[in-house]
Formats: C-alpha cells, structure tokens, sequence
C-alpha cells in the first residue's frame, strides 16, 4: 500500500471506532434524537475538488466506550481509498470510485459497521459544502463555516463537525450517539 493509501485510511479510522464502540454494547439510554437516520452521501470522488492523503488517529467514543483506530485515507478525482488498523492489524478496506463501494473486513468485524455510513461520514467532513448540500433530500440541510457544519433535519441537528485546528476534528453524531475525535497527519 503506498503512503497516500495509508493516510487516506488512517482518516477514517475514527469514524470506524466510534462505530464499533456503538456497534458493540446496547445503548445505556434512548439515543438523544428519535428522527430518521442521516442520509447516506455517495459523491464522486472528483466533487472533493483535489487529493488528500492523511493518516488519521481517530478516538471513537460511544455507549461510555472509547476506543482509537489508525486509519489511512487517500482520496483523489477517481477513487476514495481507506484502510482502518487496530493494534497493527488491518481492519478493514475500502474503495469508493463514484460508483461502486468495495469493502474488505477482518472476519470479528462488526456487520453493523457499515461502509457506505463510513464513506458518508467521511464526505460529510471533508467534501465542500455545496457538493454535500446538493446531495442532500428534502428535509436536509447543511450550514458551515469555516470551523463548523451542522448536519440538520428539519430544525432538529442531527450531526455537528468541528475544526478544532487544520489537524484536529471532532465529529458529533447526535442521532445515533457516537463522537469521533479525528487528528490527521498530512502525507506527501
């Protein structure tokens, strides 16, 4: 794997252990919002307007659990590629070209840890805003600026991000109660 595939699944190694923190207890309440879930982005890989490619530690914190992941992300105008590690093993990968998601997991990885939320939340935190607005069904909005995007249906938020710094990000979702703390490391 060559470094821009590594940081571009590093990126999303925080999304991936909040969702495994989620996925593996029973709530201890009700989640905080009983609306619908997010909508699932599926924007091209070219709608992101450049390259990244990051390695990413990600703190996912859900149901009183935290957990880190390592993740590499890599993302330019073809495809979006991520791999998630854990204590140096490999998780998961995916590839995203626009129109097909390909994923491969670790066997103990949890079903209910989906891809395609994955990719979402990645878009939802690193693709332009207009793009992910125009995206979004009725009913959804997107507002941002420069150091936040809410996530809103209706009038209820459903998910926040915050740019604490250019390499620190946390991601809120509200709905089904998980937080990802994402700090990110350029690769050249």
């Amino acid at each position: 794997m060559n470094r821009a595939t590594l940081a571009s699944t590093l990126r999303f190694v925080p999304l991936l252990a909040g969702l495994l923190v989620a996925c593996a207890a029973p709530p201890a309440v009700s989640p905080p919002a009983a609306g619908r879930e997010a909508p699932l982005l599926r924007l091209s890989p070219a709608a992101l307007g450049g390259t990244l490619a990051l390695q990413q530690q990600l703190v996912v914190t859900a149901n009183g659990q935290t957990h880190r992941l390592d993740v590499l992300l890599e993302a330019d105008p073809e495809v979006v590629r991520l791999a998630i590690f854990n204590l140096g093993q490999t998780v998961a990968r995916m590839e995203w070209d626009g129109k097909r998601l390909e994923e491969t997991r670790a066997a103990w990885w949890p079903a209910a840890v989906r891809g395609e939320r994955i990719l979402s939340d990645l878009q939802l935190v690193w693709w332009p805003a207009d793009a992910v607005r125009g995206a979004l069904p009725a009913g959804w909005a997107l507002s941002a600026i420069p150091e936040l995007r809410q996530l809103t249906d209706g009038s209820e938020i459903a998910t926040v991000v915050r740019y604490l710094s250019p390499t620190l990000v946390e991601f809120d979702n509200l709905r089904a109660g998980y937080r990802l703390r994402i700090e990110s490391i350029a690769l050249n």
